[in-house]
């Protein structure tokens, strides 16, 4: 699915962090952790979102 905008346990805004994570982070060479530190994503449960999360939306789409 997409990623949710908010973080699930303290409703800090987190979606609008995750394209250039994925740019960095998944598609590129940066440590995670540093390229969270960088976009300013301090709380463990705003981190995890985003460190744990898959983007499944074209995987499940066809069967909507």
């Amino acid at each position: 699915m997409m990623i949710p905008v908010r973080c699930f346990t303290c409703g800090n805004v987190v979606g609008e962090h995750w394209e250039e994570f994925k740019e960095r982070a998944r598609e590129g060479d940066e440590d995670p952790g540093k390229v969270l530190d960088e976009l300013g994503v301090d709380r463990h449960c705003c981190r995890r979102m985003m460190v744990s999360h898959r983007d499944l939306v074209d995987v499940v789409s066809p069967y909507q």
